[in-house]
C-alpha cells in the first residue's frame, strides 16, 4: 500500500515540474504570449535586405519588440508585411511611423519608431484588419536611391545637360574679350603693386615700427592712466565734497544776510527818513561852494598877482 502512496506521489511530482519548466522556456522564449506583447501590421515598400526574423524594433533608439515575421503582401505584391511583436506598455499612437534604419556597415536592419506624440490617441485595430496597422516611411538610403535614381533618368540627364549648357555659356560670356582685356590689366595693377610694395618694402617696415610703437605707447598711457584714475577719482570726490560743503555754508551766510538786513531794515528806513534831507542840503552848499572856488581859481589865472596886492580898481575914463 505504501510503495502504491509513493509512486502516485513521484509521478505528480514529476508532471507538475514539467509544467512548470515548459511554461518556464516558452516566457523565456518570448512566445504569443498576449499579456506581455502586442501585434503590429508594418507594410513596407522598399527592399527589406538585411532585415530577419527577430531582428530588433526599437522605439526612439530603445529595445521594446521583435519582428516576427517578414512575408509579401498577400493582396499587393509589392509591399512587404511585417508583423511586429512590441511590449503591451509602448505607447504605439496613430501618428508613429515605423522606418528601417541600417546598422553601419554590417548591413544588419532594425525597425525604429518614431513619432507618436502625447496628445494622439492610441492605435486601434479597424474593421477589416487583424491587427493594428502601423504606418511606414522610407528610411535614408531608400531616399538617397530615389534621387540617385531620378537625377539618373533620361528626362534628370537631359536636364542635368542642360543646366551645363546653359552654365558653360553663362561662363563664356562672363570671360568675354572685354572682361579678359580687364582681368590682364587688374593682374597687371596687382603686380605693379607688389613691385611697388616690394621696392618700399623698408618704408612698409618702417611704417609697421611705428605702428607697433604707437600702439605700445597708447597700451602704456592706458595703463597710466588706469592706475592715475583711482586717484583722480578720489580728488574728484574731495572737491565734490568741498564744493558741496562750500555750496552749504554760502546758503547759510545768504540766509544770515537775509536775517541781518530784515533786523535792521526800521534803522535804514529812519536813516533814510532823517539824514537824506540834510544830505541834500550838504550836497546844494557843497555845489555853491564849489562853484566859489571854481571862479576864484579863474580870477587867479586872469590876475595871479592879485592874491598879493589885492585887485585892481578899473581905471576911469575921460569925463567920469
Amino acid at each position: 500500500m505504501n510503495s502504491k502512496v509513493n509512486y502516485v506521489a513521484v509521478g505528480a511530482f514529476v508532471v507538475v515540474l514539467g509544467a512548470a519548466v515548459l511554461a518556464m522556456v516558452l516566457w523565456l522564449g518570448k512566445s504569443d504570449y498576449r499579456g506581455v506583447y502586442d501585434r503590429y501590421y508594418a507594410y513596407m515598400r522598399e527592399s527589406v535586405a538585411g532585415l530577419s526574423v527577430n531582428s530588433t524594433v526599437k522605439y526612439r533608439g530603445v529595445d521594446v519588440g521583435r519582428v516576427k515575421d517578414i512575408v509579401l503582401n498577400p493582396e499587393n505584391p509589392e509591399e512587404v508585411r511585417l508583423t511586429l511583436d512590441i511590449l503591451h506598455a509602448t505607447p504605439i499612437k496613430t501618428d508613429t511611423v515605423a522606418v528601417l534604419e541600417t546598422q553601419g556597415l554590417t548591413g544588419l536592419a532594425t525597425v525604429n519608431l518614431n513619432g507618436g506624440t502625447r496628445e494622439s490617441p492610441a492605435l486601434e485595430v479597424t474593421p477589416g484588419q487583424e491587427y493594428p496597422v502601423i504606418k511606414t516611411g522610407p528610411s535614408l538610403l531608400f531616399r538617397l536611391d530615389m534621387a540617385i535614381s531620378r537625377l539618373l533618368s533620361e528626362q534628370g540627364l537631359t536636364k542635368l545637360l542642360g543646366n551645363l549648357n546653359v552654365l558653360s555659356e553663362n561662363a563664356t560670356a562672363v570671360v568675354d574679350e572685354d572682361n579678359r582685356a580687364a582681368l590682364r590689366q587688374i593682374l597687371k595693377d596687382i603686380s605693379e603693386l607688389t613691385q611697388t610694395l616690394a621696392a618700399r618694402s623698408e618704408g612698409v617696415d618702417k611704417g609697421i615700427r611705428s605702428a607697433s610703437q604707437a600702439a605700445e605707447n597708447v597700451a602704456t598711457m592706458t595703463e597710466t592712466m588706469n592706475k592715475q584714475m583711482p586717484v583722480l577719482l578720489e580728488r574728484v570726490n574731495k572737491s565734490a565734497v568741498a564744493l558741496q560743503t562750500m555750496t552749504e555754508e554760502l546758503a547759510q551766510t545768504g540766509r544770515a544776510v537775509r536775517s541781518a538786513v530784515q533786523g535792521s531794515r526800521p534803522d535804514i528806513e529812519q536813516f533814510t527818513r532823517q539824514t537824506l534831507s540834510e544830505t541834500g542840503l550838504l550836497v546844494t552848499e557843497l555845489r555853491q561852494l564849489t562853484g566859489t572856488l571854481q571862479r576864484v581859481a579863474r580870477q587867479l589865472e586872469q590876475e595871479p598877482s592879485s592874491l598879493v596886492l589885492g585887485t585892481k580898481t578899473p581905471q576911469r575914463g575921460p569925463g567920469e
